[in-house]
C-alpha cells in the first residue's frame, strides 16, 4: 500500500506480524525500517515473547530512524494488570535529515495501518523513551 505523501509503501508482512503481536502475543516488539531500495516499510526485527523493553531499546540504531511497536505489560496504580501496544517513532538527532523527513512524512499513514496501537511516542534520544516515560504514558491513557 503506497503512502501518497511520501511515496512509501507498507510491506504486507508488517501488518501480518503486527496482528500476530496483537492477537497471539508471539512477539514482544517489532522494529520496522524504510528500505531505501524498495521505498517500503519492512519488518527489521521481531522480539521474542519474553524479551524486555531494554531489548527493544538495544535494537534501535543510534543514528538511523526506525518505527517500533512494543506490547507493554504493566500494573496500574490501582494494582490492575494491563497491556497496551506502544508505537514509537525513533528519529535520533544524529540521523540524516532526509531520513528524518521521510520517516516523519510516512509516520501517520503507517501508524494507521497498525490497528490497535494505543499509545504513540516520538523520540530523538533515549532519554525521551525511557521505560518510566512509556509506562507513565500508558497509565495516563
Amino acid at each position: 500500500m503506497s503512502n501518497a505523501a511520501s511515496g512509501i509503501a507498507v510491506n504486507d508482512n508488517c501488518k501480518a506480524k503486527f496482528l500476530e503481536l496483537k492477537a497471539k502475543r508471539n512477539h514482544r516488539y517489532i522494529v520496522f525500517k524504510i528500505e531505501d531500495a524498495t521505498q517500503q516499510v519492512v519488518v527489521e526485527k521481531l522480539g521474542a515473547p519474553n524479551d524486555k523493553y531494554e531489548d527493544l531499546i538495544a535494537s534501535l540504531p543510534a543514528s538511523e530512524c526506525r518505527y517500533a511497536v512494543f506490547d507493554l505489560d504493566f500494573t496500574t496504580n490501582e494494582n490492575c494488570q494491563k497491556s497496551k501496544i506502544i508505537f514509537i517513532a525513533w528519529a535520533p538527532d544524529t540521523s540524516r535529515v532526509r531520513s528524518k523527513m521521510v520517516y516523519a512524512s510516512s509516520k501517520d499513514r503507517f501508524r494507521k495501518e497498525l490497528d490497535g496501537v494505543q499509545v504513540e511516542l516520538q523520540a530523538t534520544d533515549l532519554s525521551e523513551m525511557s521505560y518510566d516515560i512509556v509506562k507513565e504514558r500508558a497509565i495516563s491513557l
